[in-house]
């Protein structure tokens, strides 16, 4: 097994989390299966579920035939918008489903009929005091649908997990959510980006590595939580493979300025 781990960034209230995971978004049943065994073999710690994705039974099975110990392995998984109102037993069902007593990270998957929902957010604070999630968050939230969160319970979402690449970078946001204290996660790191773009194929020729495997790494330099999904082993393999090289400052200026103004 990979002695290689991902450096970690942490998280209200004090939870490591891995800043590279393994997206599962599309796969099921033995093909999720597989490519987590994979990943945690390579030496993936982060694993990001959903209910939605209907795959929580075969990532918890591939986590328990890894033979690691359940503290090891970080899980997020996610409450679906539609499920408003029923958040026990969605986490409930999402615990046996993985085959735990906890997750790492729970999030609101999507604003609730596109709102920022407090009377949602006041559930996952008493869950997360019950013990059933280490931390929790959001996905794919603006700044004023985080702060009406703050104002109405006091508790800052620990993650906002959003589509985050060299292309959708904007400085304001990576600010907003440092300013507020909350971790940056971003998925989909591949699909908006220009993987031709002159400068990742100019970086990566300089480090011998692949544009993507430059854009993971761009995510790291600025502390930002990344998971590429993959059922392929190579590619999984690949956008691990980040961390025998390191971009400097000019470096990752010039790929933020692919980004927004």
């Amino acid at each position: 097994m990979s002695a290689t781990k991902s450096p970690t960034v942490t998280i209200t209230p004090g939870v490591e989390m891995p800043l590279v995971g393994l997206g599962t978004w599309q796969a099921n049943g033995s093909e999720a299966y597989d490519a987590v065994l994979r990943a945690l073999d390579i030496g993936y710690r982060h694993i990001d579920t959903a209910t939605m994705y209907g795959n929580e039974a075969a990532v918890g099975r591939a986590v328990r035939d890894s033979g690691l110990p359940r503290d090891e392995v970080f899980i997020t998984t996610k409450l679906p918008s539609g499920n408003a109102g029923r958040e026990r037993a969605t986490i409930d069902a999402s615990l046996r489903a993985l085959g735990t007593d906890h997750v790492d990270l729970w999030l609101i998957h999507w604003p609730p009929n596109g709102r920022a929902a407090p009377q949602v957010w006041e559930q996952f604070v008493e869950i997360q005091a019950d013990g059933l999630t280490r931390a929790i968050g959001v996905s794919n939230y603006d700044e004023r649908q985080i702060d009406q969160l703050i104002t109405a319970t006091g508790v800052t979402p620990a993650v906002n997990q959003i589509e985050w690449s060299p292309a959708l970078y904007d400085a304001a946001v990576v600010e907003a959510h440092r300013r507020r204290g909350i971790t940056l996660e971003g998925y989909s790191p591949f699909k908006s980006a220009n993987l031709r773009e002159r400068a990742l194929v100019e970086i990566a020729e300089r480090h011998g590595v692949t544009t993507r495997q430059v854009v993971v790494r761009w995510h790291i330099e600025h502390g930002i939580v990344v998971i590429p999904k993959s059922t392929d082993p190579e590619r999984i393999a690949a956008n691990f493979d980040v961390f025998g090289f390191s971009l400097d400052p000019d470096e990752v200026a010039r790929i933020d300025a692919l980004g927004r103004p």
